[in-house]
């Protein structure tokens, strides 16, 4: 078959395909040229999701009859300065588009009417059916551009049947303009879809137009970010474990002001809260991430939705110790924390009031266990070790002993227990309810994971050394990292080009597969850029153990014990969450407990 070259309405089809995947990419271009052409003010109207009618109207500089003309050919733009068109730096475009295939693209899928006007000129119109010209004459309009995009798809069955519903594709539209929306804060939005307005937005700075887009509950339950390593930049804001989503569609990433879906900044985000949350759960997040031009890469995907950094280790190790450092400096708050009391059914009678306390056990003195109360009345942070010996080793007791005055502990005096379950304390603005399994399993681990800090992990070598097939590039990886392994007692050695000898693997980690364990390190190293998947295997089994090691839901605690669990959550990191990233307490301000009882 000989080589022919493509006629010119199948080279646009093609680079339509790369472009305009579905309204919500077509949308996504038409916006970033209108922020890029210096709109301060977006409008942006849908028709069944995007399917029927896209319109964006901006105020910004707007194009000359002939500008346009060209803006409309491929391989035309704007956006690469003259100082870079003899050279071709291209990495060093800072503009959101570059490419300039946006313009033809669209049009050779789709009815495409262009309106626009330069300040002090007139307006001019071009008009654009499938690839072919429909039209052109004088336009009236203000000073910038206007884009109408109809019948997407018309002409081309094969990709409209492909969309999916119109309610999934406004959505799809609906969170690209949210992302650009955040990306641009100085820019003022407006979104309409069939006649309805979605949203406006006005220029603000950028906490609060991430606070507008996000879960409102983002501005009590968020923590914000702001850290600075080696000529990278982290800003933005993620949400408390304990606020957090069965989907990951509230997570938000930027570089250098660009909307990215990269694979390694999920990640990052993921390790950061690794232990903190639960498996199928995920964080909120918006995350801006400013790094030099020659350091980040943002031409390797058609539509810039994933960038290639120069250094990902380091990208990668500030997102996460950012992060770690920001949620640790608020282990002690919790969503669940300073959510408002709802309506509930509160009962008091004499054989509810038996369930809050244990009953003496057979031979026991109940005048002795009165004698406990007063034994935490002193107790501070800095007891944490006495009041830790007591809890493990005090006799029971009931959980009514004589009133102890209330003191400046942010988790309060213990006042009784119920259900066996939930711990009852008073604290000088509210009152404070613990779960004693989960908020004792978070201790458990947190002292696991110190002692292992402390040291290198425990190996156990291997009565026969293993030797594990890989590929060579799988071999490579697991070579550059055997350093960092040995400390984690994973010890291996190359032993040939497609092999590696296994010594020793974690104690803790038992019997494993050690081919399948090794596998899975040299996959999450080439993903992530460090070996997680033993670090979170070592944090499952240190997480186990803590939770079968903890204080069990149903068992009676004395008040030494209950006051002791509270004084060491007040000066442990992350207490504020279990192991599954559930909240450990709850608190009812006197505000709530009020509301509760009609008094206010």
């Amino acid at each position: 078959m000989s080589i022919r070259r493509l006629p010119e309405h199948l080279v646009n089809r093609i680079a339509a395909g790369e472009v305009v995947e579905r309204p919500a990419s077509a949308l996504k271009e038409l916006v970033e040229n209108a922020i890029d052409a210096g709109a301060s003010r977006i409008a942006v109207a849908l028709a069944a999701g995007g399917i029927g009618r896209i319109e964006v109207v901006d105020n910004g500089c707007g194009m000359a009859p002939a500008e346009m003309a060209l803006a409309l050919e491929r391989h035309a733009t704007s956006k690469l300065p003259e100082a870079l068109w003899d050279n071709g730096a291209i990495e060093n475009v800072s503009t959101l588009g570059f490419r300039g295939e946006a313009l033809p693209s669209i049009a050779s899928v789709a009815r495409l009417t262009v309106e626009s006007r330069v300040r002090g000129a007139d307006g001019w119109s071009r008009i654009v059916d499938n690839g072919k010209p429909a039209g052109e004459g004088p336009a009236a309009l203000p000073p910038g551009t206007r884009i109408l995009v109809e019948e997407l798809f018309a002409r081309v069955p094969a990709r409209r049947k492909f969309l999916r519903s119109a309610r999934a594709e406004y959505a799809a539209c609906l969170d690209a303009v949210k992302r650009l929306a955040m990306a641009r804060s100085d820019v003022g939005f407006t979104l309409d879809h069939d006649g309805r307005r979605i949203l406006t937005l006005r220029p603000a700075e950028a906490p609060a137009r991430v606070a507008e887009l996000l879960a409102h509950e983002l501005e009590r339950h968020g923590v914000g970010i702001d850290c600075e390593r080696e000529g990278l930049r982290l800003t933005g804001v993620v949400s408390l474990p304990t606020f957090n989503r069965g989907l990951a569609d509230q997570q938000f990433l930027f570089v250098n002001s660009r909307p990215v879906r990269d694979r390694l900044l999920v990640g990052a985000l993921r390790g950061a809260y690794r232990d903190l949350i639960a498996r199928d759960r995920h964080p909120i997040a918006a995350l801006f991430l400013d790094a030099p031009l020659d350091e980040v890469d943002v031409n390797v995907h058609p539509a810039k939705t994933e960038v290639r950094f120069r250094d990902p280790s380091a990208v990668r190790g500030l997102i996460i110790g950012g992060l770690r450092r920001a949620l640790d400096a608020e282990s002690q708050r919790s969503a669940a924390r300073e959510q408002s009391a709802a309506p509930v059914m509160w009962t008091s009678s004499a054989m509810h009031d038996q369930n809050l306390v244990r009953h003496p056990r057979a031979g026991e003195d109940p005048a002795q266990q009165e004698n406990w109360a007063p034994a935490f009345a002193g107790v501070t942070s800095g007891g944490v070790a006495e009041a830790q010996h007591l809890f493990e080793h005090a006799p029971a007791a009931r959980a009514e002993p004589a009133v102890a005055p209330v003191r400046r502990y942010p988790l309060g005096v213990a006042r009784g227990q119920v259900a066996a379950t939930y711990i009852v304390a008073e604290a000088e603005d509210g009152l404070v309810i613990v779960d004693q399994h989960a908020a004792h399993e978070r201790l458990v681990l947190e002292r696991m994971r110190s002692a292992r800090e402390g040291g290198s992990i425990a190996g156990q070598a291997l009565l026969i050394p293993e030797v594990v097939e890989l590929d060579e590039p799988d071999c490579d990886r697991l070579e550059g990292a055997a350093a960092e392994l040995a400390g984690m007692g994973f010890e291996i050695e190359r032993f040939g080009p497609t092999s590696m000898l296994v010594r020793s693997i974690p104690a803790a980690l038992g019997k494993t597969d050690v081919k399948a364990l090794a596998a899975d390190l040299a996959g999450e190293i080439a993903e992530l850029g460090g070996p997680l998947s033993l670090r979170d295997r070592l944090d499952h089994v240190a997480a186990t153990i803590a939770c079968h090691g903890s204080v069990r839901a149903g068992r009676i605690l004395s008040v030494a014990e209950m006051n002791a669990l509270l004084r060491e959550m007040e000066v442990t990191p992350r207490s504020g969450q279990c192991n599954h990233g559930r909240p450990t307490w709850v608190k009812l301000a006197h505000g709530d407990i009020e509301r509760l009882f009609g008094r206010k």
